[in-house]
């Protein structure tokens, strides 16, 4: 085995407090680093063989994967990985042009909020060693930005978008690597947070968000 899933192939019965987690980590890194690629099939057999695990959590993995929007089960086709296309894109980034800036608005807006779990995600994306790891941490970024908002539905409805993004980031990535860029409008935004500056907060993750959209998947992208 090699690539991304050899990065769990030690995953054995006890090795971890939940195997299910085990499995479904190593099949999402294996999504965000390409090496399981868009469209491919993915069989509960052939997985729990190259993981070193039964059937059991495999299945219950890409149920779970299923339910955040990474792979694509069918009755007819069965369970594949999700491609990313312009439409998904759009559609996950509109939800969060239409919802996150509010939320962050709301989260830099509580007194004494601290932003170290901000800035924790942002040093482990600087250390990121492949592009799930640095996707997965941007989410944990965005995540600390929103998560404080007051309204639990409102952060369950962008927690329900994380899995998507990280997906649809890595695909942009993998075509045009603007990590960098987007790192440094990440510390911007935290700098706006850390200074008390709510509605600037707001302002700079809207052109984040949006930025990036126009980068990776207007009309006039792909030409």
């Amino acid at each position: 085995m090699s690539g991304a899933l050899a990065h769990s192939s030690h995953v054995r019965p006890g090795s971890l407090p939940s195997r299910t987690e085990a499995v479904l980590d190593a099949i999402k890194h294996g999504i965000l680093t390409g090496e399981l690629k868009p469209g491919q099939p993915l069989v509960e057999t052939e997985l729990a063989a190259r993981l070193g695990v039964s059937k059991t959590p495999v299945r219950e993995a890409l149920k779970t994967l299923a339910g955040t929007g990474l792979i694509i089960m069918s009755p007819y086709k069965g369970t594949s990985v999700r491609e990313v296309d312009q439409a998904l894109a759009r559609s996950v980034y509109d939800m969060r042009l239409l919802l996150e800036p509010v939320a962050a608005v709301r989260t830099a807006a509580t007194a004494h909020r601290s932003w170290d779990a901000a800035a924790t995600a942002l040093d482990a994306a600087d250390r990121a060693a492949d592009a799930a790891e640095r996707s997965l941490a941007n989410r944990d970024f965005h995540r600390a930005l929103y998560a404080g908002c007051g309204n639990p539905l409102l952060v369950s409805s962008l927690d329900g978008l994380r899995d998507q993004t990280a997906l649809v980031s890595s695909a942009a990535w993998a075509v045009r690597p603007s990590w960098e860029m987007e790192a440094r409008e990440h510390r911007a935004i935290l700098h706006a947070a850390q200074s008390g500056k709510p509605e600037l907060v707001g302002d700079l993750l809207r052109d984040h968000i949006g930025a990036f959209m126009a980068r990776n998947f207007s009309q006039t992208s792909a030409e």
